[in-house]
Order: C-alpha cells, then sequence, then structure tokens
C-alpha cells in the first residue's frame, strides 16, 4: 500500500511538472488517503503484536 501512495506522489509530481492541474491534484489526495490508510494498518499491526507478544515474521 505504501508503494501505491509513492506511484501516485511521483504521478502527481510529474503532472505538475507538466501543468496538468488538476491530475496533480488528485493524484495528490489519492496518495495522501493511501498514506494516512497504511499508517493506521501500521499501528493496528504493531498494537497487535504488542498485547499478543508475538513477532510478525
Amino acid at each position: 500500500m505504501l508503494r501505491w501512495a509513492l506511484a501516485f506522489l511521483v504521478f502527481a509530481l510529474i503532472a505538475g511538472v507538466l501543468g496538468f492541474t488538476g491530475i496533480a491534484g488528485n493524484s495528490m489526495y489519492i496518495a495522501r488517503i493511501l498514506f494516512y490508510i497504511f499508517i493506521v494498518v501500521f499501528l493496528v499491526g504493531l498494537v497487535f503484536s504488542l498485547v499478543s507478544g508475538k513477532r510478525a515474521v
């Protein structure tokens, strides 16, 4: 998921440089949403591993 967020970020930066501001804005929005989802999933996994005492492989 983090890879998708980075891909949309790069796409937004390239579109912004080329002058496609609408596409750049939408791509940046998607990248931001995917990044926040990644952070939430990471934190849930971290809390779960701390509570259960098991180490994720």
